[in-house]
């Protein structure tokens, strides 16, 4: 019945594929409801009402704060990826979109997985002139693809080191340039992008790369890494608690993965089958304050680690994790603020 209600509530806001004009957003129709719609989707797809869904999704202005919208973007980009045959057809019914969300379309093909992309994305990008730019980035392979990301920056050898060393100028002014470069630990929406695919598809393969960060949860070198890795950990056995498919696939992978992924992923499994969620949030809680009082592996700056309080340890509010508010019964909201900290977010929850 309540699947019929959500059906219900999308039907009204799409017309045929075809149609010559884009029908109005029906103003009832909530975030919330299509929050449910995606979390559903795997079990029960529902291909003629992503358009619908996605509208909703710019009506409500989901994607004015791009590290907050990681996850709608992983499921437009699954729902363009699961179809080859009608993806041309499902990313046309988009339009209009409103321009400043325009980069949304351009990711969502670069990340869909199919193997036309290129020239999927091509055809798209005479509607959108104004993003010719990330478009070109994405064509050239300057801007990765999802499945192209690394896990983390990758640390100089010992050579490149020494290399360096005598190579630069002693008397040069050091210039701080901005990182643009993407990976999974220093950009926590990647994570609930990966989750949205998931949503989308059902598709295991952004749970494996998700079972790739739990060795993080036992990182004490980076801030970014712990943060990542526990919500990793903890988005997987929060999912996992109400999926009992998610459930099996990670138990079913015990066998094959590395020691440092077997142990962190034992307790999702066990978190899960007992729902024991509290232990989860305690560990992450004790490894930042004792981050915190001893200071990084490496021995960093301790003025630095002083700063590791309640807001340092920024995720915003992973929308992974808030669209559980409705789905999986994370308490968070999304589109929190980003100065929303780990520790805040789950002290409140003790």
């Amino acid at each position: 019945m309540r699947y019929a209600t959500l059906v219900t509530a999308l039907f009204v806001l799409v017309g045929p594929a075809h149609a010559a004009v884009t029908p109005e957003i029906d103003p009832r129709a909530s975030l919330g409801v299509v929050q449910q719609w995606i979390y559903n989707y795997r079990a029960k797809p529902d291909y003629a009402h992503v358009p619908a869904a996605v509208r909703v999704l710019f009506h409500s202005q989901t994607f004015k704060e791009p590290e907050n919208s990681g996850i709608y973007l992983g499921f437009i980009a699954g729902a363009i990826g699961s179809n080859s045959a009608k993806a041309e057809q499902l990313v046309n019914s988009f339009f209009p979109v409103p321009p400043e969300d325009e980069w949304v379309i351009v990711r969502a093909i670069a990340y869909s997985g199919l193997p036309d992309w290129r020239n999927l994305l091509r055809r798209i990008a005479p509607k959108m002139p104004g993003r010719k730019v990330m478009i070109d980035s994405y064509l050239a392979g300057t801007l990765p693809i999802l499945t192209d990301i690394p896990l983390e920056e990758a640390t100089p050898g010992m050579w490149d080191k020494v290399r360096g060393v005598f190579t630069r100028n002693p008397f040069a002014k050091d210039d701080k340039k901005l990182q643009m470069k993407f990976n999974f630990a220093s950009n926590q929406d990647l994570l609930d992008t990966l989750w949205g695919y998931y949503f989308a598809t059902g598709s295991h393969v952004p749970i494996q790369r998700i079972m790739q960060m739990l060795p993080w949860t036992k990182s004490r070198d980076t801030v970014d890494k712990l943060t990542v890795g526990s919500m990793a950990r903890y988005t997987l056995a929060s999912y996992a608690v109400r999926d009992a498919g998610l459930r099996e696939f990670l138990r079913s992978q015990l066998a094959s993965q590395p020691a440092a992924i077997k142990a962190p992923l034992t307790e999702v499994i066990e978190a899960a089958d007992t729902v024991q969620l509290g232990a989860v949030r305690r560990d992450a809680l004790a490894a930042v304050e004792e981050l915190k009082t001893k200071g990084s592996d490496a021995r960093r700056n301790l003025d630095f680690w002083g700063q590791v309080g309640v807001g340092a340890v920024a995720l915003g509010c992973v929308s992974a994790a808030a669209l559980g508010q409705i789905a999986v019964g994370i308490p968070c909201v999304i589109g929190g603020s980003a100065s929303q900290g780990l520790l805040s977010f789950w002290e409140k929850q003790q």
